[in-house]
């Protein structure tokens, strides 16, 4: 064997070790407008690769994924990956305190590991409102084979978006709320990026796409639900059968049969579904608005079809009701406490997920963080948390760190609301480092709220009317309550959550309310090792891109027609093939 072929061989078996330890998976996504029709209308909709919703990441945990981004659209985007912790690298989160936006007509590459961790997500574009134009999909994260799961293998795996969808596109509504307006009542709820199934003539137009979904009798599927929408919350349900609650958003949870769930926006819950109707007609599955006058809000429903290969003809009727409790704000509230977590099962890592024993750890930081209704700063309709309404910064939060940029930020969020005047600021939350913070999320609004926390799953530990008190501790759930990203606040109502501080970066704590995100309701927690010795966050990337104060350093991308021709590791695959091909001619 000559000196090519060994250095060759050499080489081969140094990249099958590093694929052999942490695999990859590689995923081009195109960006782009497309025309569709989702509620009968045509209008302008973001697709990926011409997909409307996008194509379904599917990993396993601990793969390192590659996701080469080429943007097509008119303005800066960047994609968020709703759940996934990012551990160690918030330069890859997606959202404007971390990245800078990819220009029109650029590539990027997002490079990421999934590390420890199982369950349904899912992504979506978070600059300029776009998220109401679509471009987002499904996110799965499988266990290693070598992790036991809690429930039998299911036949098979089907993933749901759901979520409020207006016909105007997402520029006209960015308007709107620029203009000082309400979105107003959506025009529909979409499934799977469909409309409804006509099961109403007078509500529902004829010629909608809807989406069916095709199973055999007797199986049992797993179904991954998430709403993907703007602000409304959906109560979810199939006519005729159980959904067993097995995991949310990467925690198993104990099994318990729903006729139907709420979901707020942001969220995602598996289920497990056994086919074990008779098949007599298709049957409905529904999304319909929540925590609203649902009279008034009848249009605003989702209709998809559950088909069995064996079905005897068309779903037909009335759909399924969902709570009948107009009159009893507790009921959605307390099927919200009965989600536990599965303290038994395993998790992403051999150990047993009950295994962190949340509710014996000494708390170092409180926050109380208040949102009220909107309100009017410098002649400009706002939203605030504590009375601050968040402006992003020019320049990314931990890239001014490192590269040493001052008054990008101020250190000097509030720990309680603020007594005086709202104010526009980018004021964010000073973390711990290992430190363990208490969150209260206290909603004084009128209308139901979600809250996300990037880099991290929280645990849920209480939520009740009216106003937290330091006395409201007594009621929390100090042993399985959910660890998760996404959590209701209802109106008039508070939620508390406990996070380990123990993923350095610079996370996203925000509404996933749309359109109160986009007015200014969120803030970042910074999280840094004072040990600058102590390698616990990665640096950044080496395809970063510079904007605001570092936009100098941004050198012009030279724009290529295939999309595989980008930076990062896609540059591999490539050095693999030509390598291969010279092995072959020499």
């Amino acid at each position: 064997m000559d000196l090519f072929k060994i250095l060759l061989l050499v080489f081969f078996v140094n990249i099958s070790f590093c694929f052999a330890a942490d695999p990859y998976s590689f995923y081009n996504f195109e960006v782009s407008y497309i025309t569709a029709s989702p509620l009968g209308v045509p209008q302008q909709v973001i697709a990926i690769n011409g997909k409307f919703p996008g194509p379904t990441i599917n990993v396993t945990t601990n793969e390192n994924l590659v996701v080469n981004v080429r943007n097509k659209l008119d303005e800066g985007l960047l994609l968020h990956w709703n759940g996934i912790q990012q551990r160690r690298v918030s330069w890859q989160d997606g959202v404007l305190g971390t990245n800078c936006p990819i220009p029109p007509k650029w590539n990027w590459t997002y490079e990421f590991q999934v590390k420890d961790q199982i369950g349904s997500f899912f992504y979506f574009p978070s600059l300029h409102f776009q998220k109401a134009s679509g471009g987002f999909g499904s996110f799965i994260v499988n266990p290693r084979a070598i992790i036991p799961v809690p429930f039998s293998t299911p036949d098979g795996d089907i993933t749901v978006t759901i979520g409020d969808w207006y016909i105007r596109n997402h520029t006209a509504l960015r308007k709107a709320l620029d203009d000082g307006k309400d979105l107003g009542m959506p025009d529909g709820v979409l499934i799977n990026g469909k409309g409804p199934y006509r099961y109403n003539d007078t509500l529902v137009a004829d010629g909608i796409d809807f989406e069916t979904i095709t199973v055999h009798p007797g199986k049992t599927y797993r179904l991954r639900v998430s709403n993907v929408g703007i602000s409304t919350s959906l109560n979810f349900r199939i006519q005729g059968h159980n959904l067993v609650l097995a995991e949310s958003e990467g925690s198993y949870t104990v099994q318990q049969n729903y006729t139907s769930l709420d979901i707020h926006v942001g969220q995602s819950y598996s289920f497990l579904v056994t086919m074990d109707q008779n098949a007599s007609s298709d049957y409905y599955i529904v999304a319909s608005a929540r925590v609203v006058n649902e009279t008034i809000w009848r249009r605003v429903t989702g209709v998809g079809i559950l088909h069995y290969t064996n079905s005897k003809g068309k779903a037909k009727g009335h759909l399924p009701p969902g709570p009948q409790d107009e009159f009893d704000k507790t009921f959605s509230m307390n099927q919200a406490r009965s989600i536990r977590w599965n303290v038994s099962a395993s998790g992403a890592r051999p150990n047993p997920q009950g295994s962190f024993k949340y509710g014996s750890i000494n708390v170092t930081d409180v926050y109380v963080l208040r949102n009220m209704p909107p309100v009017t700063i410098n002649g400009k309709r706002r939203t605030t948390l504590n009375g601050i309404s968040f402006k992003n910064p020019s320049t990314p939060i931990r890239l001014a760190d490192k590269l040493k940029v001052k008054d990008v930020y101020k250190l000097d969020f509030p720990k309680r609301p603020l007594t005086g005047p709202p104010k526009v600021e980018t004021s964010i939350i000073n973390g711990t480092y290992r430190g363990f913070m208490e969150v209260v999320l206290q909603n004084n609004d009128t209308k139901m709220q979600s809250y996300h926390m990037s880099g991290y799953a929280f645990f849920v530990v209480g939520m009740d009317y009216g106003e937290w008190t330091e006395n409201s501790r007594g009621t929390y759930n100090k042993w399985d309550g959910i660890a998760r990203s996404t959590i209701q606040v209802y109106p008039g109502a508070w939620s508390a959550i406990l996070i380990s501080m123990d993923n350095p970066g610079a996370w996203n704590l925000r509404t996933e309310n749309l359109d109160s995100w986009y007015l200014g309701q969120e803030t970042y927690v910074r999280v840094v090792n004072p040990d600058e010795n102590n390698k616990t966050e990665f640096g950044h990337p080496d395809n970063v891109l510079y904007c605001g104060a570092l936009s100098k350093l941004q050198k012009p991308q030279k724009i290529s027609s295939s999309a595989s021709k980008s930076i990062g590791f896609t540059s591999l695959s490539m050095v693999v093939m030509a390598l291969v091909m010279m092995m072959i001619q020499h």
